[in-house]
């Protein structure tokens, strides 16, 4: 059946306030670091970004995705040595296995998806002008950041920001800065390490500066909204907002940010670092990859949750029971508004299944289609 115009349609929220569009939403979403495949914290990330992109769609905005990926950083250049392969092979084929994972998922693909090697020359044009600005210096054949603005804008004492810094490879033993809390926009490349031309010599893009680079050349000053999991909230995405206003003069950077919750194992975040996973590779040879999407919906965005089976199995019976409701021919345009306002306000994705089970037809179809389900 045909979706119906909606007469009146709501508006979205996001993080308790109002995200209101005109002409296009710029979304901006925190790619992955290509070094292995993709774990269920990674996914519930780009899920959430895919239902914030059908709402709006479905709501009538025209939305543009970006989703980077960051091929160039420390960690992955550990892992293909390690492998014994060339960091950018090495990259590509788990890229492969990303793509693919998120296809399984039924997550759109990005409109854009700059890759962090082809925008070295737009890092050093950032290093460059938050020299300019005075936000930053030059140390040693780096440039970097002055962290105690950012520290102060994120609301954190200096001990919990440098512990945050430690475990998120902020280098705080470096030396050559003049502050542990001051970050690297262009890192100082020696010996064997990836290393390009610069006017302060070879080196390489600091992790926070490739989003930002990423992010103004894809979509200028600023962008509607921003998301990523909570745990870039800092050091990564407060950094990486520091420098774009810093270098451009215009604020806010992103006008909401959304930060998906943690995935845990055993109380534990699910982290590659750690090694404390749940491949969605292995997840969708045990259930269908939309019960696997449902069960990772089924909650607030925002919120932190342990997986184990229990979680998966409620999920497959809610994707039952909503999929029971969608068979009926029920028509009633006030649900399909109840449905869509609950997803608008924050992306109420439990409220809204709630409706469309309990009146069915129309709604529950509008439902599983915005679900991706």
């Amino acid at each position: 059946m045909p979706l119906s115009p909606l007469p009146v349609p709501p508006r979205l929220r996001l993080g308790g306030r109002p995200l209101s569009v005109v002409g296009r939403a710029r979304i901006y979403v925190c790619g992955v670091t290509p070094y292995d495949v993709t774990h269920l914290g990674h996914a519930a990330t780009f899920v959430w970004v895919d239902v914030a992109d059908r709402l709006l769609r479905r709501l009538g905005v025209q939305v543009e995705v970006c989703r980077n990926v960051t091929d160039v950083d420390d960690v992955l250049f550990d892992a293909a040595s390690r492998a014994g392969a060339h960091y950018d092979r090495f990259a590509a084929v788990q890229q492969f296995h990303f793509e693919r994972d998120m296809q399984t998922l039924g997550v759109r693909r990005p409109a854009h998806e700059p890759r962090a090697h082809t925008f070295v020359p737009q890092v050093v044009e950032l290093a460059a002008a938050l020299l300019d600005s005075g936000a930053a210096y030059e140390s040693a054949g780096s440039v970097y950041l002055h962290g105690a603005p950012v520290l102060a804008r994120a609301g954190l004492d200096r001990e919990t920001a440098l512990a945050l810094l430690a475990d998120n490879g902020g280098r705080i033993e470096d030396t050559d800065k003049d502050d542990p809390l001051d970050q690297a926009v262009w890192q100082s490349s020696s010996g064997d390490e990836p290393a390009w031309p610069s006017p302060w010599g070879p080196g390489r893009p600091g992790w926070h500066a490739e989003c930002t680079a990423m992010a103004l050349s894809t979509y200028g000053a600023s962008l509607d909204l921003h998301a990523g999991g909570a745990d870039l909230r800092f050091p990564h995405h407060a950094y990486e907002a520091a420098q774009a206003e810093a270098a451009t003069g215009v604020t806010p950077f992103a006008r909401a940010w959304m930060h998906v919750g943690t995935v845990q194992l055993e109380g534990r975040k699910m982290a590659k670092s750690t090694g404390n996973l749940v491949f969605v590779s292995d997840l969708v040879t045990r259930s269908s990859a939309a019960v696997v999407r449902t069960m990772l919906l089924d909650r607030r965005y925002d919120a932190a949750w342990d997986f184990d089976q229990a979680q998966l199995d409620a999920a497959a019976a809610r994707l039952d029971a909503l999929r029971a409701a969608a068979g009926r021919p029920h028509v009633d345009d006030a649900a399909v508004q109840r449905v869509l306002t609950a997803l608008a306000d924050d992306l109420d994705v439990r409220t809204a299944l709630d409706v469309a089970i309990e009146e069915g037809g129309q709604a529950a179809r509008e439902a599983a289609l915005v679900l991706g389900l």
